[in-house]
């Protein structure tokens, strides 16, 4: 028998490191192994702490639970020549019974010994019944020609069930291409191996504890992070040392010194001193490519540096494009690090990058990025020059920011010398609540109309309606708009600003019809479609339909739109903004707590620099889900915070929603000397207002809404005569949810007073508004009131149809679970068989994955929701199934064939 393999080697090479309890089960990545589990190599790629080593130790765990042979190798510097790389790998082999005791010459000289090395390995795989997986990871440590030609030629040479997987910070110099043409090659790299929201939340939740961390933090962290496993760890640790952290998240993230010590020396002290300069310069841009990379730096080879650091997984990824060359953006955390290790150069130096890519993006006409460099090195009459020379048809809202920067650095005799350069800068403070400033430009425009390029003279009605918008006085964009409507303007940004404008101000009169008519008649065409002020008007028009009521409509509108908006013009871009704000609403309204949560999360611009609707429907609905999922005190914390700031931004009308709900959550505190109070300061802004018209119109409406509600109790009819006013507002603004609302409360007063058959009327109608707009919310949040009622209307058969199938799915909204109860007890003596327990959408996708054998937290992250929402969801279901078991719940919902 020949020797056994030297015992110097350490066993903890041949294991991997213990993952722990409190890590996350990577399902998405682990499904992608299992589905290509045929292949002769899986390829793990990617940067330091992205969880390679993680994801192939699950995937280990996985293969020997479905009984497969697993050699695993952990490689160190000490195995970067091909002896001692073979030496380990035979070792791991023998560590797990796998028979290769040989005496081979492992010096690489001889092909000879090679092919008998490789041959050894295949007839010991040839020998086992089973698949023979070959983990090796950190492989970038090899370096030696001849080890990677040895596992090349055991992918080639070995049979079908010898499979290599592979964990390397680089792609190692293999023969790829004809793998993943036969169908041989499972890649994951830096693109796939960041943690996903779900899996970041799930993460956070393990080491911290469930709900440490609100939407917004989680939400901020993983945006920072990118979703990076171990700087996602590194705050952690932050936080549990730390709690007051959270107060500067944001800020500390980045300047952690274990995080600084981290990139120092996992990723920077690994790169040649050029590579690291060069990398250093780029860190100005927010997109790189190699051309512009030469340009700056001077350096000759930026091409072959950019491919070098893309194959050495550098914490870059590639940016998608409309032209055909390579675009790069560095990892955020990277960016801050580069650009606080670039800011210790000489200020003239760095003022110099910015100068020389400015220039570059003029030259190649991205113009946006020219401004902001131009600005960054100081270069203001360059900056101004661009925009003035700028061709109509290249404006978009990417010169917002770039443009405000350079307002605070021009003179304003500079700008207004210059006509373009003027009406850009008003029509942006115009578009950014800055309605003030945009009106003394706005003045001098006016001054010089004759003079001015006849485009912008014909233009100027649209900055005096975005004045009035962020003024919240509608009926004058329209007076200023409608004479423009059927114009053919060349320029496609004005095109759909005018478009985007006169949509909001039909809205906003209840012109609905209108407002649908403008899209048919000047549709979007496909080429547009991700035109960033083209977005702004399609999410308007999402946001009107959610202003009409329809929030079911609206969830599919703007859910697709949201996702094209991000990718297209960034995640805290205005038709961002607008989506979300309806989606969340919406998702509000239809029930879907979670997700209106995350659709929020961290996006602060919707509460303190959106036009007025998108503020006023975010915070109404964070206000709701404080007092879900918080308290009440919380809640109205939040609403005082947000009426201050709204009363310094003069904005009455949400002022006005603001005290609305606040009289709301008071009554809940059963403070009704507090509801009073904030009732009076809400009567005092329509005493103000006498004559309000366009958006500010609805606010008699609200301050009514909210009157009934105090008067409910203490004065019936006056609360009845004030729900009408409502309803007569809504009717009048073709507003679907307050009317809905006005008819449930005043069924509820009226049921309260034994006006039964009045009050089943107003019931009767405002279920059917519910139900053919889909509203749920509206009718839960009024609490065991609405519930009760709902329940006898059910009972004594006052409702039929699909409104009454409705009906029947709204008491099981209701967290009173005797409601459903008692309706099942009628039902069951009444011999009606169709009342049988109704289980929601969510339910069911819980209960299907129930079937497939995931526990809670694998049905969290499959669904992106946490898991006490899973768990409450299987309480929900348990009760009205009357059962105690996921077992008896599933097999129930299979025998109904709800679920597969």
């Amino acid at each position: 028998m020949n020797p056994p393999f030297p015992k110097h080697l350490v066993s903890t090479k041949f294991s991997p490191p213990r993952i722990g309890a409190k890590y996350v089960t990577r399902a998405g990545l682990l499904a992608q192994l299992q589905r290509n589990r045929h292949c002769r190599l899986a390829l793990v790629t990617g940067s330091a702490g992205y969880g390679k080593t993680t994801l192939l130790a699950q995937w280990r765990k996985a293969c020997i639970k479905a009984s497969a042979e697993v050699v695993w190798l952990s490689l160190t510097a000490d195995e970067k020549g091909y002896a001692d790389f073979c030496t380990a790998l035979f070792a791991a082999m023998q560590r797990v019974g796998i028979p290769v005791e040989m005496d081979l010459p492992l010096d690489g000289t001889s092909t000879a010994g090679t092919d008998s090395a490789v041959a050894v390995i295949v007839e010991a795989a040839v020998g086992l019944s089973k698949d023979l997986y070959l983990m090796i990871d950190d492989y970038h440590h090899v370096e030696a020609l001849h080890a990677h030609k040895f596992i090349q030629k055991l992918v080639d040479q070995g049979p079908g069930n010898l499979h290599l997987v592979i964990g390397s910070r680089l792609t190692p110099p293999l023969s790829l291409s004809r793998l993943r043409m036969m169908d041989q090659l499972v890649e994951i790299d830096s693109a796939g191996l960041p943690f996903d929201l779900a899996e970041t939340r799930a993460f956070v939740d393990e080491n911290l504890g469930p709900g440490k961390l609100n939407a917004d933090d989680l939400t901020l962290i993983h945006e920072l992070t990118c979703g990076w496993p171990s700087c996602i760890q590194l705050i952690i640790i932050m936080l549990r040392n730390r709690p007051d952290a959270r107060a500067v998240l944001g800020d500390l993230i980045w300047r952690s010194s274990d995080l600084q010590a981290y990139l120092s020396e996992e990723v920077m002290a690994q790169l040649p001193a050029e590579l690291a300069g060069f990398a250093e310069a780029l860190s100005i841009f927010r997109r790189f490519n190699a051309p512009l990379a030469r340009e700056i730096t001077g350096n000759a080879h930026a091409a072959d540096l950019l491919e070098r650091m893309e194959d050495e997984h550098l914490l870059i990824s590639r940016v998608d494009s409309d032209d055909r060359t390579a675009w790069y953006r560095f990892h955020p955390l990277l960016g801050e690090f580069l650009a606080t290790r670039l800011a210790r150069r000489e200020t003239g130096a760095v003022r110099e990058l910015h100068r020389r890519a400015s220039r570059w993006f003029a030259a190649h006409g991205l113009l946006a990025e020219a401004v902001r460099h131009a600005s960054a090195g100081e270069d203001v009459e360059f900056a101004a020059s661009v925009i003035e020379r700028a061709a109509p048809a290249t404006w978009s809202l990417e010169y917002l920011g770039p443009t405000l920067n350079l307002l605070e650095r021009l003179p304003e005799e500079t700008l207004l010398s210059h006509q373009r350069l003027l009406f850009i800068a008003c029509l942006t403070v115009a578009l950014t609540t800055r309605a003030a400033r945009a009106e003394a430009w706005l003045a001098h425009l006016h001054a010089n109309a004759r003079s001015a390029d006849p485009e912008i003279a014909r233009s100027l009605p649209l900055i005096h309606a975005a004045i009035a918008f962020q003024q919240d006085d509608t009926q004058p964009m329209i007076d200023l708009l409608e004479p423009l409507r059927d114009d053919a303007i060349d320029n496609p940004f004005l095109q759909y600003l005018l478009l985007a404008e006169l949509c909001a101000a039909y809205a906003a009169a209840g012109r609905y019809a209108e407002a649908r008519r403008l899209f048919n008649l000047h549709p979007v065409p496909p080429a547009d479609r991700n035109h960033d002020m083209a977005l702004v008007a399609q999410a308007t028009r999402a946001a009107t339909i959610l202003l009409e009521g329809n929030a079911r409509e609206a969830e599919r509108e703007s859910a697709g739109l949201l996702t094209r908006s991000v990718q297209a013009v960034g995640r805290h871009s205005i038709s961002a903004n607008i989506c979300a704000s309806v989606l969340a609403d919406a998702y509000y309204e239809l029930d879907r707590i979670d997700d209106a949560r995350e659709t929020i999360a961290n996006r602060p611009g919707l509460l303190h620099s959106s036009g007025p609707d998108v503020m006023i429907r975010t915070a109404l609905c964070r206000a709701r889900l404080e007092l879900l999922q918080e308290s009440p005190d919380a809640a109205l914390a939040f609403l005082q915070q947000q009426t201050a700031h709204l009363r310094g931004m003069r904005q009455i009308r949400a002022v006005a929603h603001m005290l609305a709900e606040q009289v709301k959550v008071l009554l809940l505190k059963s403070d009704h000397a507090g509801a009073l109070e904030t009732l009076g300061l809400l009567d005092e802004i329509v005493q103000g207002h006498p004559t309000a018209r366009g958006a500010q119109a609805e606010i008699p409406g609200i301050a009514a809404l909210a009157g009934a509600r105090v008067h409910r109790h203490t004065d019936p009819e006056k609360a009845l005569y004030l729900l009408r006013i409502t309803r007569s507002h809504a009717e009048a603004h073709g507003r679907g949810r307050p009317g809905a609302l006005a008819d449930l409360l005043s069924a509820i007063v009226l049921a309260e007073q034994g006006r039964d058959d009045e009050a089943h009327g107003y019931l009767a109608r405002a279920v059917e508004a519910a139900r053919r707009l889909g509203l749920v919310r509206t009718f839960v949040d009024e609490g065991a009131a609405a519930g009760k009622l709902l329940a006898k209307m059910v009972r004594e058969r006052k409702l039929e149809g699909a409104t009454l199938q409705y009906a029947m799915e709204l008491l099981e909204k209701f967290p009173d679970c005797s409601l459903s109860e008692g309706l099942e007890g009628n039902a069951r003596r009444s011999g009606a068989s169709k009342l049988q327990p109704v289980l929601t959408p969510r339910e069911l996708e819980i209960l299907s994955l129930v079937g497939e054998a995931m526990s809670n937290k694998r049905i969290a992250i499959a669904l992106d929701i946490t898991i006490e929402t899973v768990k409450w969801n299987l309480r929900n279901i348990f009760s009205k199934l009357g059962m105690s078991s996921r077992y008896d719940a599933m097999i129930w919902a299979r025998k109904q064939d709800l679920i597969r």
